[in-house]
């Protein structure tokens, strides 16, 4: 069965590493379906009952977003609070996550060493994302994982706070093709 690819970017026609990730998933449609969640749901008023159907008709799950404030997109929280309601993911008839693969791919502003426990942040990017390894797991999917592309921001005093940079081509081109090595491998 395919894989779902939950995109959840509010600007992705402006973003670097996300939009090259949709792109090389999209060279391969008869793997993965990408679903971009600001694209149909540009209100944020999510169909549950159907998200729940897209994610039945596939095998893998795989959610892609930037990290935000240390957490995801509003709207991919949101997703998650709809869609993975009671009696579907958990609970005593909810079953349709149970031993189904699940990962997360983020793309993370802050440069690898800033995730350490020593680093600027003090926490990892591990640290960081549990409670989606938790929610995973709470709802029985056989969690697999993040892949993660580091340091999109620029720090701060080199050009304007919060400003994205271009990683070089190769660097974004190694992360597109580990990208999807990383979904085959779940």
């Amino acid at each position: 069965m395919k894989t779902l690819v939950i995109v959840t970017h509010p600007s992705i026609e402006t973003s670097v590493v996300n939009k090259r990730w949709v792109e090389e998933l999209q060279k391969y449609p008869e793997k993965y379906t990408v679903h971009e969640l600001h694209k149909v749901y540009p209100d944020g008023n999510i169909d549950a009952e159907q998200e729940q159907q897209l994610i039945e008709s596939h095998g893998n799950l795989v959610l892609q977003f930037p990290i935000y404030w240390f957490n995801c997109p509003p709207l991919l929280k949101k997703w998650l609070d709809d869609v993975f309601a009671y009696g579907w993911a958990y609970g005593s008839n909810g079953d349709k996550l149970k031993n189904r693969k699940a990962a997360l791919a983020v793309s993370a502003g802050i440069k690898k060493e800033d995730y350490r426990e020593e680093g600027r942040y003090r926490y990892t990017l591990e640290h960081i994302l549990s409670p989606f390894e938790t929610t995973f797991r709470y709802c029985s999917a056989d969690y697999r994982s993040f892949f993660a592309f580091y340091g999109t921001e620029t720090e701060p005093g080199e050009n304007v706070p919060g400003e994205e940079t271009e990683p070089s081509v190769s660097k974004l081109e190694r992360s597109a093709q580990d990208y999807v090595k990383f979904i085959d491998n779940l």
